[in-house]
C-alpha cells in the first residue's frame, strides 16, 4: 500500500522537538498539510523550517487557546482536520519528589499539559470531524500510562493513565461517526531535555541495565514513535479503534 495524506490536514501538538517534530516531518513527507503547535517559539520555528508545517505558539494548558488554534486551522484550510496527534505533554520541568512535597499547582500543571490539552483539542476537532464522517485522533501516552513510571513523578504516571482512559472512552463515543481514537505508548526515548536529564541521572550502569531490559537491546527513536502514529492514521488502521500500541522494543 502506498501511504499518502495528500491534501489532508494534520494537527500535531508539542511539535517543537523530538517525537512531535518527527511526527510532523513524517506526515509532511507524505503530502499532508501539517499544522504544528508548541509552547516554545524557537524550537517550533525550527520544526516549521525543517518540515514546512504551519506553526503556532500555543499554551495548551489554556483550553480556550487550544480551541482557538483548531478553529483558526479549520478557517485557514477550509476543511476539517483529518488527523489530530495529541503529543504535547511531559513532566512540566518537574523531578521526582515524595508525594507530600508535591504542591497542588505542580500536580495540576502536569495534568493540564497531558490530559487537559488532549481533551481540549479532541473536543475542538470533534464537530468538524463528525460532519465529515471521518477522522483520526492519536494520543501519545507512555509506558507510564500502563505501569509505574520510570520518572517516579506521581502526577505524570497518573496523567498518562488518564490519557489511556480518555482514548478508550472517546473511541466508543466517536466511533459511530467514523472517527478512530487510539494511542501510541512510547518506551524510553531520548527525545527532549527532560529525557536527556533522566538518561544522564541513571549513570553508565543504570543506562546499561535499562537497555538490557529491552528485548531488542536498543533504545527507541522519535521516528519509531512516528511510525506507530502513521499506522493508526493510515488506511492500515481503519478498523483499529480504542487501542494502545506499546512502541518500546519489547520491554
Amino acid at each position: 500500500m502506498n501511504i499518502r495524506f495528500d491534501g489532508r490536514v494534520v494537527l500535531v501538538s508539542g511539535a517543537g522537538h523530538g517525537i512531535g517534530r518527527a511526527i510532523a516531518a513524517t506526515f509532511a513527507n507524505l503530502g499532508a498539510i501539517v499544522h504544528a503547535c508548541d509552547l516554545r517559539a524557537e524550537p517550533l520555528a525550527e520544526t516549521a523550517r525543517l518540515t514546512g508545517a504551519t506553526p503556532m505558539v500555543v499554551d495548551l494548558a489554556d483550553r480556550p487557546a487550544a480551541t482557538s488554534w483548531v478553529r483558526d486551522v479549520e478557517q485557514a484550510t477550509g476543511q476539517a482536520a483529518y488527523a489530530l496527534v495529541n503529543n504535547a505533554g511531559g513532566v512540566a520541568g518537574q523531578v521526582m519528589r515524595p508525594l507530600d512535597e508535591v504542591s497542588d499547582d505542580d500536580w495540576d500543571r502536569v495534568f493540564a499539559v497531558n490530559v487537559g490539552a488532549a481533551m481540549a483539542l479532541s473536543r475542538a476537532v470533534a464537530p468538524a470531524m463528525k460532519k465529515a464522517g471521518a477522522g483520526r485522533i492519536i494520543n501519545i501516552s507512555s509506558g507510564a500510562g500502563l505501569q509505574a513510571s520510570l520518572t517516579g513523578i506521581q502526577a505524570y504516571c497518573a496523567a498518562k493513565h488518564a490519557v489511556v482512559g480518555l482514548t478508550r472512552q472517546l473511541a466508543h463515543e466517536f466511533g459511530p461517526f467514523g472517527i478512530t481514537v487510539n494511542s501510541v505508548a512510547p518506551g524510553f526515548i531520548r527525545s527532549n531535555p527532560s529525557s536527556e536529564l533522566q538518561w544522564e541521572s541513571y549513570g553508565p550502569d543504570g543506562q546499561a541495565a535499562l537497555v538490557q531490559r529491552i528485548a531488542l537491546q536498543r533504545l527507541g527513536t522519535a521516528q519509531d514513535i512516528a511510525n506507530g502514529v502513521l499506522f493508526f492514521a493510515s488506511e492500515l488502521g481503519s478498523f483499529v479503534n480504542g487501542q494502545v500500541i506499546q512502541v518500546d522494543g519489547g520491554r
